[in-house]
């Protein structure tokens, strides 16, 4: 008898690794899903729910026994993000996975503008010091989000420039992502670009969002200062403000732009444009 190879899917409640859990559900992989709340899990036959959290190294250890292959979803935004990151990398490669598969992000660099694709960079280091083998998603911003950026007055906000970035829609990280789990061994030490198929300024997507809500929306191009003034009516850490302006910040910089073929390349469909998602209401 043939043992079917285990495959984990960490953060099986959220967007994309329910997606990829799901797309697994009906292939011949034993699938794991490690999460936070085994309630909250998927219901998909066959598959077997672990409470685990990035931070729990015991509990990963448990979690991952036996398991060849693991796609780790990065952990939400945290002052020890990266803390939990390296716990969970090394725990996977204590258990003894032989690939992990982990979602970073489009210009991870020690140096990015961006600060969180920073921690992105380190956790990749991790990763290829670890002896795993590796398959990295570097996605772009998740066009999904684009719309939320627009306030109540119908102005988008931000020090973004006339920089570009190619947004990517959540559920082509989810095909992209899936195949990569189906077939690790063709995809060992790779880093893919994940994009959308055009890069937009944020004049054009505002314009975009227009035509599909029927209501004008507008860009403004905040100062930096601007920027930090209008986002501290939200009560939140520095790390967290500085996380919100370099999000436009690294657009106007230019490091969120090209376009990549590799959702085409790996999933043999063109990536969604913003407004194909605006219209499957995806």
């Amino acid at each position: 008898m043939t043992t079917r190879p285990a495959v984990a899917v960490t953060g099986a409640t959220g967007f994309v690794g329910g997606a990829v859990a799901r797309a697994l559900g009906g292939s011949d992989a034993a699938l794991r899903l490690l999460v936070r709340d085994t309630a909250r899990a998927p219901e998909i036959p066959g598959a077997e729910a672990f409470s685990v959290t990035y931070s729990d190294r015991e509990a990963a250890v448990r979690a991952l026994d036996g398991v060849q292959t693991v796609l780790m979803v990065s952990a939400a935004e945290s002052a020890d993000r990266l803390e939990q990151h390296l716990t969970f990398v090394d725990a996977a490669a204590a258990a003894g996975v032989e690939h992990i598969v982990y979602t970073s992000f489009f210009g991870a660099a020690p140096d990015a503008v961006f600060t969180l694709a920073r921690d992105h960079f380190a956790t990749e280091e991790r990763i290829k010091a670890s002896g795993m083998g590796y398959t990295l998603l570097r996605d772009n911003f998740y066009l999904d989000f684009l719309p939320s950026l627009v306030g109540e007055d119908g102005v988008i906000r931000g020090p973004a420039g006339e920089g570009r970035f190619a947004a990517v829609a959540r559920a082509d990280v989810a095909r992209s992502a899936v195949e990569v789990l189906t077939m690790p061994q063709d995809h060992r030490g790779v880093t893919y670009d994940l994009t959308g198929p055009e890069a937009l300024t944020m004049g054009e997507v505002a314009d975009i969002l227009t035509e599909h809500l029927g209501r004008e929306v507008r860009y403004h191009d905040e100062t930096i200062e601007e920027a930090y003034a209008s986002r501290r009516r939200w009560e939140a850490p520095d790390w967290q403000y500085d996380a919100w302006v370099s999000t436009y910040t690294a657009i106007a910089a230019g490091q969120l732009d090209g376009v990549s073929g590799a959702v085409a390349g790996l999933t043999g469909r063109e990536p969604l444009s913003l407004r194909d998602h605006l219209a499957a209401g995806e």
